[in-house]
């Protein structure tokens, strides 16, 4: 049987927002190789129909096993709860997808009230009905976050207009008084710290990030796929678009490159 275990781990996203995984991933499993995909001239999927994101979702997967992935890590919470199934049922390879980390928030909130703002993609989701169906009794304020990845996209993360709608978001959750908020798009880690200082200091704020870098971990071992080898892992940027804001995100130790896929 052949090791696939120097093999890289690969993660996709519409854009740059799946980043934040992958600095999760890296932390978690440095020593492990990845190649990051950046679908930014698609961005932003929460606006598409159920088909296109499946359709861009297997080109994107078709595009990282050619590139020897081992494992796909869908780092989009809208490409997760729409094609994750179609995706696991045509590719002989393991996925991890990321969802709105419901759960905790939905067991620890003290005054039933929990806010998710997550693109209309993740919330008109099967998927996502289908987890809040579970918890009967806690109200959930949801929000769709139109224009935000297109912000995050365009680099105006810490913008004036980027403010403006964080609070037009924020303000129907103050006023119902939720103390838990539920990120559900892998672009909004990056706006955490404008949102804490819109919402009250008692409101915790929750993104799916470090569960899905032990999960990785977990079936890596689970598939004989976990990288032991001593060495550093190497990691790899793609984007099919200007790579300006990803080399931004991504700091000056790596390398974003243009590519088509």
């Amino acid at each position: 049987m052949e090791d696939k275990s120097t093999q890289p781990i690969g993660l996709f996203d519409s854009g740059i927002g799946g980043t934040s995984i992958w600095k999760e991933i890296h932390a978690v499993l440095p020593n492990e190789d990845t190649i990051y995909l950046a679908d930014t001239a698609n961005a932003p999927y929460g606006q598409k129909s159920k088909d296109e994101i499946i359709a861009l979702s297997f080109k994107n997967t078709e595009y990282l096993l050619k590139q020897g992935a081992k494992i796909i890590v869908v780092a989009c919470n809208t490409a997760t709860t729409n094609a994750i199934k179609e995706m696991r049922s045509h590719f002989d390879v393991p996925f991890i997808g990321i969802e709105p980390a419901i759960k905790p928030a939905a067991i620890h909130t003290e005054t039933g009230n929990v806010g998710i703002l997550a693109t209309k993609g993740t919330l008109s989701s099967e998927l996502f009905h289908k987890t809040v169906a579970g918890f009967s009794g806690i109200n959930f304020i949801e929000q769709v976050g139109f224009n935000l990845v297109t912000l995050i996209e365009s680099g105006k993360i810490n913008s004036p207009e980027m403010t403006a709608l964080l609070q037009e978001y924020m303000e129907p959750m103050i006023k119902a008084n939720i103390d838990y908020l539920v990120l559900g798009c892998s672009h909004y880690p990056y706006l955490i710290p404008q949102i804490k200082e819109i919402l009250p200091e008692t409101v915790k704020i929750i993104d799916s990030g470090e569960a899905v870098a032990k999960q990785t971990k977990a079936v890596l071992q689970q598939h004989g796929l976990l990288n032991t080898t001593p060495h550093k892992g190497t990691n790899t940027f793609y984007t099919n678009a200007d790579t300006a804001v990803l080399q931004s995100i991504i700091g000056n130790d790596f390398k974003a490159e243009k590519t088509a896929f």
